[in-house]
C-alpha cells in the first residue's frame, strides 16, 4: 500500500519560510527580531506554566504547551523571556505560522524548518538546535493528544 505523502505546510508558516528564505542575508535578523513581539499571552490558565513544558535545550527559559480540539486544530502556547529575541522570534514565527493549523498540518512541518528559512547561516547553532527542539516537542504533544 503506498503511503501518503504529509500534509503541506500550514499555507502562512510556508509564506514565513519562503519571505525567509528570499531575504538577503542581512536583513534576516531584523525579520527575526519583528517576530519576537508576535508571540501573543499567555491564557489565564496557564499564566503559572502549569500544563506546559520547559524545552531544556533552549539556553533560556522557554514553556510550550500545544492544544488540539475536537475539530483537530492546534492551538499553540509560548512563553520566552523578552530578553531572549531570538528564541522568542522563534515562538512568534511558530505562533503566527501555525494559527488555525491542524493536527495533520503541524506533523507535516518540516523538521528542518529553521535550515530551509536560511537562518543557520545567520544565527548561531546552539539557537538552531533550541528552535528545532521547540518544533519537536510541539510536534509530539500533538501526536500525544491525537492518541
Amino acid at each position: 500500500m503506498p503511503q501518503s505523502s504529509p500534509p503541506p505546510m500550514p499555507p502562512k508558516l510556508a509564506e514565513i519560510v519562503a519571505e525567509f528564505a528570499d531575504a538577503p542575508r542581512d536583513v534576516v535578523l531584523e525579520m527575526l527580531l519583528e517576530f519576537s513581539d508576535a508571540v501573543p499571552p499567555l491564557p489565564a490558565h496557564l499564566t503559572d506554566r502549569t500544563g506546559m513544558e520547559q524545552v531544556p535545550e533552549c539556553q533560556t527559559s522557554f514553556f510550550l504547551r500545544a492544544e488540539v480540539a475536537p475539530d483537530r486544530t492546534v492551538t499553540t502556547w509560548f512563553d520566552c523571556p523578552p530578553e531572549a529575541p531570538t528564541t522568542r522570534a522563534f515562538a512568534g514565527i511558530l505562533a503566527e505560522g501555525l494559527a488555525g493549523a491542524s493536527a495533520e498540518e503541524v506533523l507535516g512541518v518540516p523538521d528542518d524548518l529553521y535550515q530551509r528559512m536560511g537562518l543557520a547561516q545567520a544565527i548561531s547553532p546552539l539557537r538552531i538546535r533550541g528552535g528545532n527542539a521547540i518544533l519537536a516537542r510541539l510536534k509530539r504533544q500533538v501526536r500525544e493528544q491525537l492518541g
